[in-house]
């Protein structure tokens, strides 16, 4: 993938991870097993999975001048992402991640720095990084003026970028004119169109003329584009650990891989392998695959080299 790049504006987070046999219902506590610190954020294991999957990769983030950052920033270049953006006063952003025995989690996340990512920041980031063909993704762990611009910028540049709205939030009707890939999960799908089911957020999507990829859990993921829809299934996991960073393997990979001028479908069923791999170790980022180890999986279900 040499020449394909990524610029994500996004979060860094440190996630603060406890494994229990099962989630606790509101105002419930469960006991758990043990405490368990991971490097996170989803701008920069979105970074991280689109590195591992061969892309050049700049990452715009803001992060605190305290051990978390400076973790975060050490751990970050060792992967090979290139980081910018600023160390601000505020602290590190912070994720609470609740684990149970089947994998599923619960989040909760403080901000901290990621609220002092600024319009201006995420414009001249994009502008900055930009070369013809480049994706640039980002996600609503960070502020929406800065999402905001970011896609923007890359509309002015001609450049394709992907929208990870997540948490839930409303679009404005100038983000949406510029026609991102949109990258939601099916509850924040519903919830950012304001849908009843999936039915009528394709129909909303096609009005609007917008391709997503719907991620459907153990499902797959439902691809919406230029008037079509299509079920891409899941990669089977052998082993379900933990599927905090499954979301953020798939934004990264599938941004890595239209990077090199693949199809949206390629670039899906792509995401899709990565995923299943990923949700195979504890931590976002651990099980984040390599493009060797996706392009072999690719490979075995469609005997298609990529």
């Amino acid at each position: 993938m040499s020449g394909a790049r990524v610029v994500v504006i996004g979060s860094v987070n440190v996630d603060y991870v406890v494994r229990a046999p099962r989630l606790p219902a509101p105002g419930e506590t469960v006991l758990g097993g043990a405490f368990e610190r991971h490097l996170g954020g989803k701008g920069a294991n979105q970074a991280v999975a689109a590195v591992r999957a061969g892309a050049e990769v700049r990452l715009i983030a803001c992060v605190g001048a305290d051990a978390d950052g400076r973790d975060s920033l050490s751990d970050l270049a060792a992967e090979g992402v290139d980081v910018g953006g600023r160390v601000v006063a505020a602290r590190t952003g912070a994720a609470i991640i609740a684990v149970d025995a089947d994998g599923r989690n619960q989040i909760v996340v403080a901000p901290g720095a990621n609220a002092e990512l600024s319009a201006e920041d995420a414009r001249a980031g994009v502008a900055a990084a930009a070369q013809p063909g480049a994706v640039v993704v980002t996600s609503l762990e960070v502020p929406m003026p800065a999402v905001e611009s970011a896609v923007l910028e890359a509309s002015r540049l001609g450049l394709r970028s992907i929208v990870n709205p997540a948490p839930a939030s409303p679009l404005s009707k100038a983000l949406m004119a510029a026609e991102p890939l949109l990258v939601p999960n099916e509850h924040e799908a519903l919830a950012i169109f304001g849908a009843g089911d999936l039915a009528e957020v394709v129909d909303r999507l096609h009005a609007a003329g917008l391709e997503a990829v719907i991620t459907l859990g153990a499902a797959g993921c439902l691809v919406v584009s230029a008037g079509s829809e299509e079920m891409l299934p899941a990669a089977a996991a052998p082993n379900v650990v933990d599927t905090t960073g499954a979301g953020d393997a798939t934004v990264g990979v599938l941004a890595a891989w239209l990077a090199t001028g693949a199809s949206l479908r390629e670039a899906a069923q792509a995401a899709m392998v990565a995923a299943g791999l990923a949700i195979t170790a504890a931590g976002a980022r651990t099980g984040m695959p390599t493009r060797e180890a996706i392009e072999s999986d690719v490979e075995d279900r469609t005997g298609q080299a990529r």
